[in-house]
């Protein structure tokens, strides 16, 4: 049998693990399972954490459901996950093996996501200032460690190691005492030069911040050890590699081209395409630009408009919808609900109705929050506030790149991608009206598959 690379994506909402055929990057089984992981949060501080115990159950899950006969020919392990986010552990006691076959999480905290909206602007400000392109928003991992510092000094203390979901699981794995990180990862903490592959100790060291908590850095791609005991059937030994950020991952698996922008549509939204190699990024933070400049392989970047709000202002609409109609007495389910208002859209073909749904702000605008105008009589049917919607989260992200950018850098062709578009045909019909580019789908972003793909290359 042939050798697999595992890759593996730890994303805000479900794990999904891929076998990548080795010698023809073909995908040779996979299977995804919801994480159930979000933790109400009473707190008032606008906190977003995830149990990672309910994250690892996850994957264990997912591992449980791929041929093991495969397993047990898997040459290379890749992780990926959301970015941004933070999870502290105790150094060689951060989970537990009991269970001979896989590992569960002990002594770690709740991971932080990057969702989390704690660091207010006022917080925010008060940071010193990075040395590094890429500003820090809240839900960044140095700003939540700023934050504790701050408000739970006492909280740090109880922990010796850093990084995000994917970081953990790969310290698990190889039994690291220590957590190794990519730029990919590292720059979306903040507080990290890409150019240089540095965190911005100086500045940190001198404001206060644990740097003992920082992570070392590798390049993406490269190997940070092996399993140290035997993993749902894969052998002790495999070579792990370091772990990647969700995004770059998304982009590789389904970017065939410079000439290819990708619109990734899923909880949040994102438009980006591939700077030539010689680029280099500004010095400073631009921190009311709506585009940011992502490291991404050997030494290169993506543009990237990164909104905040994309499925998930969808998902609020439609939340919100049922909490109307418990109210009124009657019981509806989420998805049947869901394709009701795609088939009344479907119906709307236009509307006059305008819905900018930033409903979480924006990373350059946090204080821009969402709005509805041009209500009238005629246009507040199902059909037309749907359709509005959907329309507003595409020119959303069309306005933080707009069309004539994409095509001053050469992109011809935009791939969609992602679960809200998948799924929801108007969304589809509003980006080809946005977009007076050649669109095409089925090349769904995966970054599960991006990941195995991304150490396949690297054999």
């Amino acid at each position: 049998m042939s050798n697999f690379i595992l890759g593996i994506d730890l994303g805000t909402t479900s794990v999904k693990a891929v076998l990548l055929a080795a010698g023809c990057r073909t995908v040779a089984a996979g299977h995804s399972e919801p994480t159930a992981a979000d933790l109400s949060d009473d707190s008032g501080i606008k906190a977003k954490e995830q149990d990672p115990g309910a994250i690892i159950n996850a994957v264990n899950r997912c591992l449980a459901q791929l041929p093991g006969d495969k397993l047990q020919h898997v040459s290379r392990v890749g992780l990926t996950g959301q970015m941004h986010g933070v999870l502290f552990w105790k150094a060689n006691s951060g989970c537990d093996w009991s269970n001979v076959n896989y590992f569960t999480p002990r002594d770690t905290s709740q991971l932080v996501t990057w969702q989390d909206g704690r660091c207010s602007s006022d917080f925010l400000s008060s940071l010193p200032k990075p040395e590094s392109h890429l500003g820090v928003s809240t839900g960044f991992g140095c700003a939540t460690i700023f934050w504790y510092m701050k408000h739970r000094p006492q909280f740090l203390d109880d922990f010796s190691v850093a990084g995000t979901i994917q970081d953990y699981v790969v310290s698990m794995l190889c039994g690291l005492d220590s957590c190794v990180m990519t730029p990919q990862n590292a720059a979306s903490w903040g507080f990290f030069n890409t150019a240089s592959s540095q965190w911005n100790e100086n500045i940190l060291k001198a404001a206060g911040f644990p740097v003992r908590l920082l992570p070392r850095c590798v390049p993406p791609g490269a190997l940070v050890g092996q399993t140290h005991s035997d993993w749902h059937g894969i052998p002790a030994g495999t070579p792990v590699g370091a772990a990647l950020g969700d995004f770059q991952c998304s982009v590789y698996s389904c970017m065939s081209s410079p000439a290819d922008a990708v619109l990734n549509i899923s909880t949040s939204a994102q438009l980006t395409f591939a700077m030539p190699g010689d680029f280099t990024p500004p010095n400073s933070p631009q921190l009311e630009s709506s585009i940011s400049y992502f490291p991404y392989f050997d030494s290169s970047y993506l543009a990237v408009a990164a909104s905040l709000n994309g499925g998930n202002a969808l998902a609020t609409f439609v939340e919100t919808l049922t909490a109307w109609t418990k109210e009124l007495g009657v019981e509806p389910k989420d998805s049947c609900l869901y394709e009701k208002l795609i088939g009344s859209a479907l119906n709307q073909e236009s509307s006059d109705l305008m819905v900018s749904p930033t409903i979480l702000g924006e990373r350059h605008a946090p204080l821009c929050l969402g709005q509805v105008t041009n209500i009238s009589a005629s246009n507040l049917s199902l059909g037309h506030v749907f359709r509005a919607l959907c329309r507003g989260v595409v020119s959303n992200v069309a306005s933080m790149m707009p069309v004539e950018h994409l095509q001053r850098a050469g992109v011809r062709r935009l791939v969609g991608s992602g679960s809200a578009l998948a799924r929801n045909e108007v969304l589809r019909q509003e980006v080809e009206r946005a977009f007076p580019l050649q669109v095409v789908y089925g090349q769904n972003a995966d970054s599960a598959v991006g990941v195995a793909m991304a150490l396949c290359d690297r054999l």
